[in-house]
């Protein structure tokens, strides 16, 4: 039996609707590693149907490393103002400037790089959730790293 309790946990950890943590948890017959797996897969189904949708939305975002010797302006593109204006889609955004900074996309592409937070993640891993939460199409658009 699923208890509120296992659905409030994975909601937390994985930020996807309360109603898909209960499929994936009723799939998963009460595992919780197996739910996140489920919900892992789910949204990177999710996230294959949404690549053809036009993003004509975004963010402007830059970011310049405290040593002022390397800094990144970054496009990310969205469908809608909406999802542009969100907190979340600006903290990606951050996130995306962060990690061109730190790792040089001439090395590896961006989105095959591991993200620098969490190095059993890659970037499109990354963005591919947040295409799964906010049900659009999101995309690098363009950038420009600088450095000294």
């Amino acid at each position: 039996m699923i208890t509120i309790n296992q659905i409030k946990q994975l909601r937390e950890e994985t930020e996807v609707s309360i109603s898909e943590c209960k499929k994936a948890l009723t799939e998963a017959k009460g595992d919780f590693q197996k739910a996140k797996e489920i919900l892992k897969k789910w949204g990177k189904d999710f996230a294959k149907k949404k690549l053809q949708r036009k993003t004509k939305q975004g963010i402007i975002e830059s970011y310049i490393h405290s040593n002022k010797r390397v800094g990144v302006i970054l496009e990310l593109g969205c469908e809608t103002d909406f999802v542009a204006k969100n907190p979340d889609f600006q903290k990606l955004a951050h996130e995306l400037a962060l990690q061109i900074t730190a790792v040089n996309p001439e090395e590896t592409p961006v989105l095959e790089q591991s993200w620098i937070r969490d190095e059993t993640r890659t970037i499109k891993d990354l963005i591919e959730e947040y295409i799964a939460r906010f049900g659009e199409n999101i995309i690098i658009k363009r950038f420009v790293r600088f450095e000294i």
